[in-house]
């Protein structure tokens, strides 16, 4: 359903997209997990045909995005990051505007903007102007707007920013339904509980590159049962780096400042005291310590040394 060959996409220079590829298949939720910044929104733009890659090829349905245009548009509901509709019209009006731009008329036309209202939990206001909605409701309209002409390849730009509880848990269950329906869903999000709840395979990005895939199972091997311990407090970091292993082996430093450490290590807990006994001889003092289970987050920071939510 999506295919994207070696994907390359640069601004005056500056490299967003390096040598992307990965393919996603009908009723299948594909990932994109990242922070912000590493490229998700751009490869959904190139996808979508709204960015002209600098390199490569994306086929939807087969169709080359660049090449067959009308056609690979004519099969995707796009549901951007900024919240994309019209505060002076009704829900409905909205809807049934977005509708017609993918070729629905007059009784279908009616039908599916009901079906996508009562979808999102807006089939009650329907009739009001979106300048009374709370943000929520304007995502969960979003996502209406999004699949009124039931697409057969869905994308999802980080559809749950900003919004409610209640509006969170809905536009999830709306992902799972258009899936089971058949649909391709390619989502991007920076939410680690996001992806382990919805995706059926994930690549995660950073700065433009993937670098890991797989499915969730798959990914978890990769950490190697190793625990991830941060610690806060106050580092000399050229010291740390170069002295921990050392004095602790089998400990990895992940990343550090003045502030802040984070190491891999293999049975954290049974560790711990060396660790520390290690770091006061490096001239640290620790106020602050987590110990992390192995885990998709562990694996993206093992890999990054960032955390996901900057």
């Amino acid at each position: 359903m999506i295919q994207v060959e070696s994907l390359r996409k640069e601004y005056d220079g500056v490299v967003a997209v390096d040598d992307v590829s990965f393919t996603a298949g009908a009723g299948e939720v594909f990932g994109l997990l990242g922070p912000n910044g590493a490229g998700k929104s751009t490869t959904i733009g190139c996808i979508s045909g709204l960015l002209s890659p600098t390199a490569g090829r994306i086929r939807v349905l087969g169709h080359d995005v660049m090449r067959d245009s009308r056609s690979a548009k004519s099969a995707l509901g796009v549901v951007p990051q900024e919240i994309a509709v019209y505060e002076d019209a009704s829900a409905e009006e909205n809807v049934t505007y977005w509708g017609r731009a993918y070729g629905l008329r007059g009784g279908r036309l009616r039908a599916r903007t009901s079906a996508a209202l009562e979808l999102a939990g807006l089939g009650d206001r329907a009739r009001e102007p979106v300048k009374r909605f709370s943000g929520g409701m304007k995502r969960r309209l979003n996502f209406a707007c999004g699949i009124v002409h039931e697409p057969r390849v869905l994308l999802l730009d980080e559809p749950t920013v900003g919004v409610d509880p209640q509006s969170r848990v809905r536009l999830l269950d709306l992902v799972r339904e258009q899936a089971g329906a058949g649909t391709c869903v390619l989502y991007t999000t920076h939410y680690m509980e996001e992806a382990e709840s919805l995706c059926d395979r994930l690549a995660i990005v950073d700065r433009g590159r993937v670098i890991a895939s797989g499915t969730l199972e798959e990914l978890r091997t990769l950490t190697a049962e190793r625990d991830l311990v941060r610690l806060t407090g106050r580092f000399d970091p050229a010291a740390v780096s170069a002295g921990l292993a050392a004095a602790v082996p089998g400990v990895e430093v992940v990343s550090t400042d003045a502030a802040h450490l984070t190491v891999s290590v293999e049975e954290g807990s049974r560790r711990l005291p060396a660790l520390f006994s290690a770091l006061a001889s490096l001239g640290a003092e620790i106020r602050e310590t987590t110990l992390t289970r192995p885990s998709l987050e562990s694996l993206f920071i093992k890999l990054t040394g960032k955390q996901l939510r900057e």
